[in-house]
């Protein structure tokens, strides 16, 4: 039984719709409350089981490298100022047994053209794609329940849910055969269908687990939606060698390459962060009160 012990961060992204913040630095360190998007996908992967992380990175993504290398100036200055706790976090950013490797997309050809960067690192094995825009709040994480699934069919598991069909336009759509209470068989897929074409509901979002043979048909497709090679068109030929599945996973996802769900994200995870969390939500009840009188 093959493991999945590898993860890929496809984040070359120019980070567009989060202009002028994003024109310096990369979106995937936008915290939400005090830490990174990036940081909460690693972690997802870590506790997931992978030691592996396998960043694709463009030009002016260096801080994310700076973020996960260790920083012995700030260590030491911590340290002599007696701050235990900081200190501590700063180094369990990446855990001893993690191991970081970065790519670099030479061109932004496309979301599956960023995953086929990752095949000299991944090699025969299954390995995830996170997508660090998409926070997914869940317990267990939304890729542990992914790795459960993989562990006992040993084949491609996508991570889906249901959106509003005049929403189908934005997303890899699934023709889906249902098998269990929130699990399907994957017919076919559709990157970006019009409403009246989407074959279903069911919108991939940024959790994958895959077999290495989606690298074989990612090099021969060619560039399909956007003019960009797309992971869901490597998938759609994948799925005529292998079975995959669609999991609806259990927990909500914030939508943080958007403002409106970068926003959602910080105001839910700040009501319950252990520092601020009280003194918060004190705050969005007076500002609610205030509004409805």
């Amino acid at each position: 039984m093959q493991k999945v012990t590898t993860a890929v961060f496809p984040v070359a992204g120019l980070g567009t719709r989060f202009l002028p913040a994003t024109k310096a630095s990369p979106k995937e360190m936008l915290p939400v409350v005090d830490k990174p998007l990036i940081q909460y996908a690693v972690e997802e992967a870590v506790q997931a089981g992978c030691t592996q992380m396998v960043f694709i990175t463009g030009k002016s993504k260096r801080a994310i490298e700076d973020h996960f290398d260790k920083a012995p100036e700030l260590e030491a200055e911590l340290e002599q100022r007696g701050k235990t706790a900081l200190l501590e976090m700063v180094r369990e950013i990446v855990p001893k047994n993690v191991s970081c490797i970065y790519v670099r997309q030479p061109e932004a050809l496309g979301l599956g053209h960023a995953v086929l960067m990752a095949k000299p690192v991944v090699g025969d094995a299954p390995f995830a794609v996170i997508l660090a825009d998409d926070l997914i709040d869940a317990d267990p994480p939304c890729l542990t329940q992914m790795v459960e699934l993989h562990a006992a069919r040993q084949c491609s598991v996508l991570a889906v849910q249901q959106v509003p069909r005049e929403e189908t336009s934005k997303y890899g759509v699934i023709r889906n055969e249902p098998l269990e209470p929130r699990l399907h068989r994957i017919a076919a897929m559709v990157e970006k269908p019009r409403p009246a074409d989407a074959p279903s509901n069911l919108a991939v979002v940024g959790r994958y687990i895959l077999t290495a043979r989606v690298f074989h048909h990612l090099e021969r497709i060619g560039k399909g939606s956007g003019g960009e090679i797309q992971l869901t068109d490597g998938i759609a030929q994948l799925l005529n060698e292998e079975t995959a599945l669609a999991w609806e996973f259990h927990g909500t996802r914030y939508d943080c390459g958007s403002k409106l769900g970068y926003l959602m994200a910080n105001y839910v995870f700040g009501m319950r962060h252990p520092e601020v969390g009280a003194e918060f939500a004190a705050f969005a009840t007076g500002m609610a009160r205030g509004k409805a009188g």
